[in-house]
């Protein structure tokens, strides 16, 4: 049967070639995507009792003129004009800016409508559009939609009106009733049709909660098919080893795990021994020890005849994960070796070839171990460490380097648990929650730039004990758009202030790599005892012997990545601290400074940080596999976002999905995607 919803926009009544090209700028080309061109906010023009409208909500409210209009000028032929107006029981003051003609047209007892914004403290209401008379039959509930050019909202209003005339009848039901009476959701045409045309606020909150849920589930099921579809095609290693022997090593660490290690050590393990390839993302926040949950993994597949490899995004991080690993392993004879693009020559072949002949059963190192001349003997296990700085070109390079690999991805950025399942849906994702016993918490303070001599002091008396001191600048240098300290500034005051007392260093992203490292290098041996530097020590060092970090223009940056920032102190024994030199001007930035000083954990502020930015600011514009949902608001929705993930992961197990007939508008839509016949979603 023909889906005449898949008729081009031509066909519409009223659209010719000029309207047709509005309307495919603005992404519709059949009637379909018209239908489902859904408004992005709406005017509630109904008038309202007061009593239930919120401070600053726009509305529409009738009544009587009570007193006469005041007009006051200031300015160049700018104006204020007020009166006040007896709505029901409230006597409330209308002010229209602008507007001086309104007084000879306002007379005491005269009714007027006015609609504007409801400031409920002073009981005022600033006017948007005010008509003489009672309140004419307007729609209620206006739609706005999203136009450009030539387009207009009234016009767009028109063709959608049509098309649901002309074509709602064909609109199939895509969720099956058993869902629908489940969560007492509306039918797919009447959600349709409420969404732009909505009598009422409960019915457009009906509507709107049925097209979430059906994102919601859609986009889960897509990634729960893809994920069961990579489970059935990847064929992994059953992983065998002695309990006792991994138990041995457990016990020879220098401390105690955490229960959350031991949990996600479980989750590590039972994916290493199932017939299936390990698809993990461990994410763990600063100091969490993932380090010591990836050396259990690695002995795991050394004990079962594999070779293990770690790849970490700088060298400087790679030599001290090199270092860790080999004190943790020398006592089990394990080879530990390192491979970056510093080891050249007869000393890079011979390390290749151990790694041929399984006599380095550990390599580490940066994208140097993707090299086409790096060959494995048994690689069964490959973990990326700070996965999102690889592309996934790079990690798939790896991960093919051995056959059917487990892998494990481990990240130090805290992910709010409603983008990692959206984003990374088709992954286990295993989280360590909790900080080993006796970390002393890092001291966080916000302080405004006018303190800045009390901070070189604080520095200095830090800086004699022999610690060590990071100075974070957003820009490197000077900017006409952005009144910022900038990093060249900042080393220059500080070499001035310091001078011939303490060394200060110097680093940002316009250096080499290698000159990155003889910058890192010398900060970790103490050489450079102040380091000015941008955002790029935001991952991968460590150094136990810094104990503070001085941020300038802390409000320009996120929560997250003020947490990271933080994250480069507190390493050592030596109690540490934050601190935040800023002056914000929003709400926004005012409070981002207050909870950065109210709590270290950064799930909490992964959380906060989402709520205040939005997921399109949390991970960057443009980041792969962050979906863009039309109605759905993964911040606001979260609760819904969980449901329909449990709903998919029940239906995609269960044989009813793939065979009762009930299922079949979910399986076309799973069909139409392409992931069945082994396609990835990028």
């Amino acid at each position: 049967m023909k889906n005449r919803l898949a008729e081009p926009i031509s066909n519409l009544k009223g659209v010719g070639e000029e309207t047709e090209h509005l309307l495919n700028d603005v992404g519709i080309y059949t009637i379909d995507d018209l239908l489902e061109y859904f408004p992005y906010r709406y005017d509630d023009n109904s008038l309202k009792d007061l009593e239930e409208v919120k401070h600053d909500e726009r509305v529409t409210v009738e009544g009587k003129v009570h007193s006469e209009p005041a007009l006051t000028y200031f300015g160049k032929k700018r104006s204020r004009l007020t009166f006040r107006l007896l709505v029901g029981r409230y006597l409330l003051t209308v002010i229209c800016f602008n507007r001086p003609y309104f007084k000879n047209k306002l007379s005491i007892d005269s009714t007027v409508t006015v609609t504007g914004k409801w400031d409920k403290h002073r009981q005022t209401i600033t006017v948007q559009e005010l008509t003489f008379g009672p309140k004419q039959a307007l729609a209620g509930i206006e739609p706005i939609y999203s136009v450009k050019g030539k387009l207009t909202i009234k016009g767009m209003r028109k063709f959608i009106s049509l098309a649901l005339k002309e074509y709602l009848g064909d609109v199939n039901e895509i969720l099956p009733s058993v869902l629908l009476q489940k969560y007492k959701l509306q039918t797919r045409k009447d959600a349709l049709k409420t969404i732009h045309h909505p009598n009422r606020q409960d019915e457009l909150k009906q509507a709107r909660r049925r097209f979430v849920y059906e994102e919601f589930l859609l986009f889960q099921l897509k990634m729960q098919v893809l994920r069961k579809v990579q489970r059935e095609q990847s064929k992994g290693i059953m992983h065998e080893f002695a309990e006792n022997r991994l138990e041995q090593f457990i016990e020879s660490l220098p401390f105690p795990l955490t229960n959350a290690q031991s949990r996600v050590i479980n989750e590590i393990m039972m994916d290493m021994k199932s017939p299936f390839r390990m698809n993990r993302l461990l994410q763990g926040d600063v100091g969490s020890g993932k380090t010591v949950v990836a050396a259990i993994a690695i002995y795991a597949a050394i004990l079962s005849g594999y070779q293990g490899a770690l790849m970490v995004p700088t060298e400087i991080l790679a030599e001290q994960h090199a270092e860790s690993l080999v004190t943790l392993f020398e006592p089990f004879n394990i080879n530990v070796a390192l491979l970056t693009s510093s080891i050249k020559g007869k000393r890079r072949r011979e390390l290749l070839d151990k790694v041929k002949n399984n006599e380095v059963q550990l390599l580490i190192g940066t994208h140097a171990l993707i090299q086409d001349e790096v060959n494995f003997h048994k690689l069964g296990l490959v973990i990326t460490d700070e996965q999102h700085r690889f592309g996934v070109e790079q990690r798939r390079m790896l991960r093919e380097k051995g056959e059917n690999t487990d892998v494990l991805f481990m990240t130090a950025t805290p992910i709010p648990r409603t983008l990692a399942i959206t984003a990374f849906g088709e992954m286990d994702v295993s989280v360590i929650d909790e900080l080993p016993a006796g970390r002393k918490s890092i001291e966080t303070y916000w302080v405004k730039p006018t303190m800045l001599e009390r901070i070189l002091a604080f520095i200095e008396k830090e800086v004699s004990k022999g610690r060590q001191a990071y100075v974070i600048c957003p820009l490197i240098e000077e900017s006409d758009k952005l009144d910022v300290q900038n990093a060249l500034d900042v080393h220059s005051m500080l070499n001035i202030n310091f001078q011939g007392r303490y060394k200060v260093g110097l680093m940002h992203g316009r250096l080499s790599s290698d000159e990155k490292d003889t910058v890192m290098r010398s900060f970790s041996q103490n050489e450079v005892n102040i380091l000015v530097s941008t955002t790029v020590v935001e991952v991968g060092v460590n150094v136990p012997n810094a104990t503070t970090m001085v941020i300038y223009d802390a409000e320009r940056f996120g929560l997250s990545q003020l947490h990271q920032l933080r994250g480069r102190v507190g390493r050592g024994s030596e109690q540490s601290y934050c601190i935040l030199l800023a002056d914000p001007k929003s709400e926004t930035g005012k409070e981002r400074m207050k909870i950065m000083t109210e709590t270290n954990d950064g799930f909490v502020l992964s959380e906060r940080d989402l709520e205040l930015r939005g997921p399109g600011d949390f991970f960057g514009k443009k980041q792969s596999g962050m979906p863009i949902f039309k109605v759905a608001d993964m911040v606001h929705d979260y609760r819904a976002l969980e449901v329909a993930r449990q709903d998919a992961v029940e239906l995609v197990r269960s044989q009813a999905f793939w065979e009762d007939e009930k299922y079949e508008g979910l399986r076309i839509f799973i069909t139409e995607t392409g992931i069945l016949d082994g396609e990835k979603l990028d």
